[in-house]
């Protein structure tokens, strides 16, 4: 499996790209602004969107991806996703107002979107590759993703605080070799409210954490992406993490 990372910022700006991987050519793990920079080939090779969580930055180009290689697609994007984020984003995103209900639109036996309900621990199978959505603990209901080859896997955090139950399920996995974590705020702002990381809590889970991993870091705030690193770092450095960037690509 081949990952390429199209966006790892927790906000625009400049260069910067919201949350959106590409696995192999016809995966997205979420859809931020990252997405966006696939030309219109790329995008309809991509047939399986699996959401993290239904907070715009994560979310906000499946309308335009399916939008966009409409008259391409010969059959709807799958958007796989919590049942809980389903019902936000059929009530808030494709509601006819905001967007058209491309899930029954142009019918109800052929829309441009169809969504597949997923559940923690539950493994997806897409040929031989297997994702897995992992428990985490956000603002709202959401899901980290294990993405397994069969050779290797490659675990993504999503947005989350502290959760004992996502670090469990990291020492419950065989050939963990990449974990991907969000940090997006300085310790000074951090609270269990905002449903994010900071390198104290990053601390934390590390310390539950028995397996020997390539540890990234993603999803820093804007403007502060070098203050928060700088913690993570002083913190965490037996871990050796290295900050995510746009365009890296990871084969496992």
């Amino acid at each position: 499996m081949q990952l390429t990372v199209l966006g790892c910022s927790a906000g625009i700006g400049g260069a910067r790209r919201t949350t959106s991987l590409l696995l192999d050519e016809d995966i997205l793990i979420d859809a931020g602004s990252g997405a966006g920079d696939l030309s219109l080939e790329q995008m309809a090779r991509v047939d399986h969107v699996f959401l993290t969580h239904a907070h715009l930055d994560h979310s906000g180009f499946l309308p335009l991806l399916a939008d966009a290689t409409a008259f391409i697609r010969k059959r709807p994007l799958l958007a796989y996703a919590l049942d809980e984020t389903i019902a936000a984003l059929k009530a808030h995103m494709f509601n006819g107002a905001l967007w058209p209900d491309y899930t029954v639109k142009p019918s109800i036996e052929d829309p441009y979107v169809r969504f597949v309900r997923i559940k923690h621990g539950v493994p997806v199978m897409l040929g031989e590759r297997r994702i897995v959505p992992l428990p985490v603990c956000h603002s709202i209901p959401a899901a980290g993703y294990c993405m397994d080859s069969g050779n290797a896997r490659f675990a993504f955090s999503a947005d989350t605080t502290h959760c004992d139950a996502f670090w469990d399920a990291l020492n419950e996995m065989d050939n963990l070799r990449y974990l991907m974590v969000e940090v997006t705020l300085r310790n000074a702002d951090a609270s269990e409210a905002s449903g994010h990381m900071s390198a104290k809590l990053l601390a934390k889970g590390l310390d539950r954490l028995t397996k020997n991993v390539e540890l990234f870091i993603t999803h820093l705030e804007p403007g502060k992406e070098e203050l928060v690193m700088d913690e993570v770092l002083e913190v965490c450095n037996s871990f050796s993490p290295v900050r995510l960037h746009q365009g890296q690509r990871f084969v496992f």
